[in-house]
């Protein structure tokens, strides 16, 4: 309790500097040195948030500090268009813009498939080698060539090549009438999971939920994660069952105006 006590007060104290901060930014004029000193001044104080929503994309295998550093371009970008006057949280508005800056950076920036560095070294000289062999023969070099100029095992050449596809997506409407008669990739894949509607609608919940104070985040987990009716929910938590669906009532107005403000 006193950890969770301790973080409320530090996230508040950040609400407070932050606001303050953007009242000095509104009375400076955009380019003097007053102007730059106090938008560094909210980027650093608001930098925690941007690493908060990095941890998110931690499982993607690239640099956090890569991750961090795209965010922090979102996090840029939120405080040149934060208008302080429309009455919301500058961490309300800023998320949705740090989360699709980080998610157009796995997008356009990131390898599709991770692979070993040692052949993703190998793979620039292969493709290096494959560029200078088609300008020499007028045509493209077969494998065997490409291995003997840059003196590698043909094995390693392919495995070479298969790497690079990793830096490109086949699309899966591709290629629907193959050559050999087979069905294409979208032929073939399984039935449509009808979880996967949902799972932007989670991403939001969870987004929304970090907003409520600790007790209704809980209540809210007991009733529809673990699906609790409000009496179990009320003898678990001592509390009446009338108390509980107050608070369960006072959530979803909370979320709701919260969700109608970022959309």
């Amino acid at each position: 309790m006193a950890a969770t006590q301790t973080r409320e007060s530090r996230s508040a104290e950040a609400r407070a500097l932050t606001q303050e901060l953007f009242e000095q930014l509104a009375g400076q004029k955009p380019g003097t040195a007053g102007h730059e000193r106090v938008r560094t001044a909210l980027i650093e104080a608001n930098l925690p948030l941007v690493r908060y929503v990095a941890a998110r994309f931690r499982s993607r295998n690239e640099p956090m500090e890569d991750v961090v550093q795209v965010g922090t371009i979102g996090l840029i970008n939120a405080i040149d268009r934060f208008d302080s006057e429309r009455g919301v949280q500058f961490p309300t508005f800023a998320m949705p813009t740090i989360i699709g800056e980080i998610r157009r950076y796995f997008r356009d920036n990131v390898r599709t498939v991770h692979v070993p560095r040692r052949l993703h070294e190998m793979w620039v000289q292969v493709s290096s080698a494959t560029e200078d062999l088609t300008t020499a023969f007028g045509r493209s070099p077969t494998t065997a060539e490409i291995a003997e100029r840059l003196k590698l095992a043909e094995e390693d050449v392919l495995a070479c090549i298969e790497a690079g596809r990793s830096y490109r997506a086949t699309s899966l409407e591709a290629a629907q009438e193959r050559e050999d008669g087979l069905p294409g990739l979208l032929d073939r894949l399984g039935y449509e999971d009808p979880e996967l509607d949902g799972v932007e609608h989670r991403d939001l919940v969870r987004h929304l939920l970090v907003q409520l104070p600790e007790r209704e985040q809980r209540i809210l987990l007991l009733r529809y994660y673990r699906n609790l009716t409000q009496s179990q929910i009320s003898a678990e938590l001592g509390v009446s069952q009338m108390h509980v669906s107050r608070l369960l009532s006072r959530s979803f107005a909370r979320l709701r105006a919260a969700n109608r403000i970022e959309a």
